[in-house]
């Protein structure tokens, strides 16, 4: 293992297991683990892991990690806890004015979280501009509802559409 892989494998590791041992028994069984997902997100995009997540998409427990890479860029990867496999490889860009984002917008910001309090009232605690991998643009927005439970709501930037919501289960790294 590299020895970057290997220090960004142990923080995120470390920063888990100290969180994972305080609210075990709310967390739903894997088939596989966070060390199987870990090791899969770094080989597609060696980096630093600067959050992991546990969600429920599709009733299944996925792991996402935000991974930045040395050439600057921001990745979303997602591991499905069941097969151990990536589901999902998504580029964050710092705003919506990043040339990617800004050329399948059709959609503002304002108008997009219209849209997702609409279906899931809350507050907004994080947005984040991503490019999908069919090249789409997506707002996500993590909305905290009156019940204090987390949701993940992507809203297609040209659409409209909500094209995906998730629970969260936990978060740990920057928000």
């Amino acid at each position: 293992m590299k020895t970057r892989k290997k220090s960004q494998y142990l923080f995120a590791t470390a920063l888990l297991s100290g969180c994972v041992g305080v609210a075990h028994a709310q967390f739903p069984k894997t088939e596989f683990g966070l060390e199987h997902c870990l090791h899969a997100a770094l080989a597609e995009k060696n980096g630093g892991v600067v959050k992991v997540e546990l969600k429920m998409e599709n009733n299944v427990p996925t792991y996402e990690f935000d991974i930045e890479t040395p050439d600057g860029k921001a990745w979303d990867i997602e591991c499905n806890t069941k097969t151990g496999k990536i589901s999902e490889i998504e580029e964050e860009v710092k705003d919506a004015d990043e040339a990617q984002f800004k050329g399948k917008l059709k959609i503002s910001e304002e108008e997009a979280r219209k849209i997702a309090l609409a279906a899931y009232p809350g507050d907004i605690v994080e947005v984040e501009y991503e490019i999908e991998p069919d090249g789409a643009a997506s707002y996500e927005f993590d909305i905290k509802g009156k019940d204090g439970k987390e949701m993940k709501v992507e809203v297609d930037a040209t659409s409209g559409k909500i094209v995906e919501a998730n629970s969260e289960i936990y978060q740990i790294g920057k928000e």
